[in-house]
């Protein structure tokens, strides 16, 4: 594995060579017991001081591809909803450590700040599928959207309600890139973004698959969401990657191949992010509620349900969302589901019916969001920004 040249970064090795057994059953069962280890060790870890989740906006997406063949009901669409993360996390500062004879305790780590997921909702409506069906609403396209894909918040909003100045933002990162345009954000042909400061965190795959997509995978990514982007901006990961002592982006490739888990030792337990699963319906079917999935559980021995609508790599989504929900564990919130936060979650909504999340997780807050200090002074007028 090569090692990122942030020192903020660093390679873990517990799931290196999990998946190499022909049998499936063999890969699944290695994987299993390696997170069970990556639980443990994150749960001896201190939880990050600031955990956030806020709604962006609910989207249409067939029920054939959020609940795969487990949903029995009419209802052709559910409704998923994008939520932004945000994630403030300390890594250690170079110093002596306590205790050594002559040597003065070691300063506090410094802060770093993580968005997980900021989406440029207008952007990402140009990507073909979405387009598509926005386009049935033909002359009423606005009315339809505004019913259908009703925007609850941005970004910006976000950031402001947290405090922070857009400068405050060390990194962004996405479990993967369907719909994504990161141009806003990052800058793109010389124009500069939105953060001045902070890089995409990405699994190599992932980007490299973002540049030669095949027809399958096509109608899921934003035309253009990447180009023109300053390849400085951009740190490619080799596999999981830990952030300070309490983060890992754990590489889980089946929704996509290049897909990653954002997992956060927080103060409620451990959360993983994804989108391999549309909620913890996906992640528990057993003790779902909703038509069908406790019963196709049990005919079909399926410990989860897909996300499927590319099914890359079915088997490895598979094992990666059981990865994923070992790693989480029992949420504290209900135990009948883990600790999985989806990235876009199932929500219930009017026009809908018949499916409706058995729990969810809705935005959380867990301890307050402080502004970083850094090496180089701010301005006035950056200062009044965040009270706009």
């Amino acid at each position: 594995m090569r090692e990122p040249l942030d020192p903020v970064l660093r390679p873990i090795d517990v799931f290196a060579g999990a998946r190499d057994a022909s049998r499936p059953e063999d890969r699944l069962r290695e994987v299993r017991k390696r997170a069970a280890r990556l639980r443990e060790e994150l749960l001896s870890a201190p939880p990050v001081p600031c955990y956030r989740s806020r709604s962006l906006v609910r989207v249409p997406y067939p029920t054939r591809y959020a609940l795969r063949d487990a949903f029995r009901g009419p209802t052709p669409f559910v409704h998923i909803l994008n939520r932004v993360f945000l994630v403030q996390f300390e890594v250690p500062t170079m110093g002596a450590t306590p205790g050594e004879p002559g040597c003065a305790p070691k300063p506090p780590g410094r802060l770093r700040t993580l968005l997980a997921s900021p989406s440029d909702v207008r952007a990402n409506a140009e990507t073909p599928f979405f387009k598509r069906l926005s386009g049935m609403f033909g002359p009423f396209k606005d009315l339809g959207q505004r019913i259908i894909a009703p925007e609850l918040g941005t970004v910006e909003s976000c950031l402001a309600e947290a405090g922070l100045l857009p400068e405050d933002i060390d990194y962004i990162t996405y479990d993967h890139m369907h719909t994504q345009d990161v141009r806003r954000w990052l800058g793109a042909h010389g124009r500069p973004g939105y953060f001045s400061r902070a890089k995409l965190l990405v699994m190599r795959k992932e980007w490299e698959s973002t540049l030669g997509l095949l027809p399958p995978q096509r109608d899921w990514y934003c035309p253009g969401g990447i180009d023109g982007v300053d390849p400085s901006r951009i740190v490619l990961l080799d596999g999981d990657t830990k952030l300070g002592e309490s983060v890992v982006l754990m590489a889980t490739p089946g929704h996509t191949e290049g897909n990653h888990s954002i997992v956060v030792r927080t103060s409620e337990g451990i959360f993983v992010t994804s989108e391999n699963g549309v909620g913890p319906d996906a992640y528990a079917p057993r003790a779902s509620r909703i038509p069908g999935l406790r019963r196709y559980a049990e005919d079909t021995g399926m410990e989860v349900i897909l996300n499927g609508n590319t099914l890359e790599r079915g088997l490895d989504q598979y094992i990666s969302m059981v990865q994923e929900k070992e790693v989480a564990g029992p949420s504290q919130q209900n135990p009948d589901f883990p600790g999985m936060v989806s990235s876009s979650e199932l929500s219930a909504y009017a026009l809908f019916p018949g499916v409706t999340p058995t729990f969810s997780f809705g935005d959380l807050t867990l301890g307050k969001p402080a502004r970083p200090l850094r090496d180089e002074p701010r301005t006035r007028a950056a200062d009044a920004a965040v009270l706009v």
